[in-house]
């Protein structure tokens, strides 16, 4: 009973998610758009560039929106008659002026976000996200996003949010007060003037507040992500199984090529000159032709058991067998089937060679 129980507890924690994700993880969650990054942060700097941009382009939109008041006013207000060609005169040049205000803007909100995001992971397309998912729309999954950690952190940001740009604003407006009562008995122009200056003060102060908790966000953001990608030591092995292949199906494949080459081998046994042998551990066999080879070659080698099989082919096909103990050993260790026999053992090698075509009456 208690080594059901082990087996049990060891399968159960062999699921937990407990690894951290490996490379090729990582690469397939980026594959997918599943990439670290908070909105907030986005947002932050986006809000806190275009709040730059007003306060450094203050002259540009202040005079572009008194032409367009002057605009309006001496041209748009005093129509007499309304007809289509009056329409679209004053339609084109409500959307030009706008144009010139709003252009630069909007230029300043993409390329802010286009660089918020590229901060965060880098240049990355796919259309994973955009593909439909039933998933997505799962009730029951809904249910549970509603009531998870994130719904809470999201709640207590939005909470922060608020709470902070609230109070900035009310402070920013309660010492301006005088100014802001004032407002009343001053000039379009001045109005206007200070206006903006207390929305421009506001904007960049409530953004760099809102940059402070992007930044809290995108550090839960990054252990939220580290954590959805853990793997578990099951996970790491199949992934590991599907890259470089089944290890048992490896060494089957090894064990089969093996089988091939050790059977082409004793298939050019027969064709061998001579046979070394150690005589019990090793044997080398040699194949010379003198008119198409500079060297010997060795056509076989084997240690032990295989050793004995080329020895009994050798026998069989009439193949002279010399025992030389060291030149075995040193051959084995130094030269691969289908080698040429270095230089070293040319000497031994010629002796050996003589031998055997006297005994055979080739010379």
């Amino acid at each position: 009973m208690a080594d059901l129980l082990l087996r049990l507890d060891l399968q159960f924690f062999a699921g937990e998610k407990t690894e951290k994700a490996t490379p090729k993880k990582r690469e397939d969650s980026r594959k997918k758009g599943q990439v670290l990054k908070s909105q907030d942060v986005t947002a932050a700097i986006v809000l806190l560039s275009i709040f730059i941009f007003m306060f450094f382009a203050a002259g540009f939109i202040r005079d572009n929106f008194f032409v367009f008041f002057r605009e309006s006013f001496t041209h748009f207000i005093p129509i007499k008659s309304i007809d289509q060609e009056q329409v679209m005169l004053v339609y084109i040049s409500v959307i030009k002026q706008m144009a010139i205000i709003l252009l630069p803007i909007m230029l300043i909100v993409v390329i802010a976000s286009i660089a918020a995001n590229l901060l965060q992971f880098g240049l990355l397309f796919t259309a994973e996200t955009l593909k439909f998912d039933l998933k997505k729309i799962d009730p029951i999954k809904g249910l549970k996003r509603i009531f998870s950690i994130r719904a809470i952190v999201e709640l207590l940001k939005s909470i922060l949010k608020i709470s902070f740009i609230g109070t900035v604003t009310t402070l920013i407006i309660w010492s301006n007060l005088g100014q802001v009562l004032d407002l009343a008995f001053r000039t379009p122009q001045v109005t206007l003037v200070t206006v903006a200056k207390l929305v421009g003060m506001m904007g960049i102060i409530a953004s760099l507040v809102l940059l402070f908790i992007s930044i809290l966000d995108f550090l839960y953001q990054k252990f939220d992500y580290e954590k959805n990608l853990k793997m578990s030591k099951q996970d790491i092995k199949d992934e590991s199984k599907n890259m470089d292949g089944d290890p048992l199906i490896k060494s089957r494949i090894r064990q089969r090529q093996r089988e091939m080459a050790m059977r082409r081998m004793m298939q050019e046994i027969p064709e061998a000159d001579v046979v070394i042998t150690n005589p019990t551990h090793f044997a080398i066999a040699l194949k010379y032709d003198e008119d198409q080879m500079d060297s010997p070659i060795v056509v076989g080698k084997g240690a032990d058991f295989v050793a004995q099989k080329i020895k009994m082919i050798a026998a069989e096909h009439d193949i002279v067998m010399v025992e030389n103990r060291p030149l075995a050993r040193a051959m084995y260790d130094e030269v691969e089937i289908g080698d040429r026999i270095p230089e070293q053992f040319f000497k031994a090698i010629a002796e050996i060679l003589a031998y055997v075509y006297r005994i055979q009456k080739k010379i």
